[in-house]
């Protein structure tokens, strides 16, 4: 599907805003739905049934920030689907995000401090819907990076939308409950394992209606557990990066993956990766940051691969490799 631009959009973020660790984590795996280059990220988005290319340019500051969004499609867009997107990408990204109360509370801590200094006004966010990043989630367990990078581009290949804009070619999502005339034996076919039956669950819980994204997330935390937990497939660990990547609670943090134990192990008490304290000593720690604590340990994680960009760190190499 070729799109031709059809919109150009401001959005003013408040401030202090930084464009590049919002909008691009390197920690993330590469999915064939974005770009990123420096001051410029193109993605696609499937928006009400819509496949959409978009186009973030930084056209700012930190302290005086604004990205220029432009906005392609195969027809004009809808004011009111206009304005119900950019709603979303400021809710995705975080672009209202208030940081002030959490630098200032952190402003003295000898670890979190200059890390914020280096990323100061960077936002979580995640690009995708909760159905995106539950399929993602799927393609992630029990696999390398480089085999769910494979899984997830020939799902996108054989249900997502090809879209050309800009000279760029990228793959859009299908919409929730798009798989209902896919069955569970042709997921399978495409040598995804047991995931095919995850997928076709969760896809037919969509189809059906049985959960809404949108009011979910004006429920308080332990609604929203309780209903993320009776997806099929989905455990406590997936709630725990749903509840911050896509419902935006910046207190929660009670898992730490055996990977990620190596990392804290090594960043916070310098112990061999090999040898690491315990999950328990660990969630401890992360403590002294309160009420921000899962946003500290997302600043501490994006620095950490950021100083990857530009630094041969030997230890995190060596971990990144298994």
């Amino acid at each position: 599907m070729i799109l031709n631009r059809t919109n150009a959009l401001e959005i003013i973020p408040s401030a202090p805003f930084a464009f590049d660790p919002t909008f691009h984590k390197p920690d993330h795996f590469t999915s064939g739905d974005n770009i990123w280059e420096p001051g410029t990220r193109w993605q696609t988005l499937n928006w009400q049934g819509i496949p959409l290319g978009l186009k973030f340019a930084n056209s700012g500051t930190v302290d005086n920030p604004q990205i220029m969004l432009e906005l392609f499609s195969e027809a004009q867009l809808p004011r009111h689907v206009i304005d119900s997107l950019v709603g979303e990408i400021r809710y995705r990204y975080n672009i209202d995000l208030d940081l002030t109360g959490f630098y200032w509370s952190s402003q003295k801590d000898t670890v979190l401090a200059p890390i914020i200094q280096r990323l100061r006004g960077m936002r979580p966010g995640h690009s995708g819907s909760l159905y995106e990043y539950l399929i993602i989630a799927i393609v992630l367990q029990n696999a390398t990076v480089r085999r769910s990078v494979q899984m997830f581009q020939v799902l996108l290949e054989n249900y997502g939308t090809s879209l050309e804009f800009e000279g760029k070619e990228l793959w859009c999502f299908w919409s929730p409950g798009g798989l209902q005339g896919v069955s569970e034996e042709e997921l399978r076919a495409l040598k995804i394992g047991y995931r095919a039956k995850f997928i076709k669950r969760i896809d037919d819980y969509f189809a059906q209606d049985l959960i809404d994204e949108e009011e979910l997330r004006k429920e308080d935390r332990e609604t929203q557990v309780r209903e993320l937990l009776k997806l099929y497939g989905v455990g406590p660990a997936t709630v725990w990066y749903l509840l911050f990547d896509v419902f935006h609670h910046w207190d929660f943090f009670n898992h730490i993956s055996p990977w990620e134990q190596k990392i804290y192990s090594k960043l916070f008490f310098d112990r061999n990766p090999e040898d690491p304290a315990p999950v328990d000593e660990l969630l401890q720690y992360f403590e002294r940051y309160g009420k921000y604590k899962q946003l500290a340990v997302h600043y501490i994680w994006e620095d950490l691969f950021w100083r990857r960009e530009s630094e041969h760190i030997p230890w995190f190499e060596r971990e990144i490799r298994t």
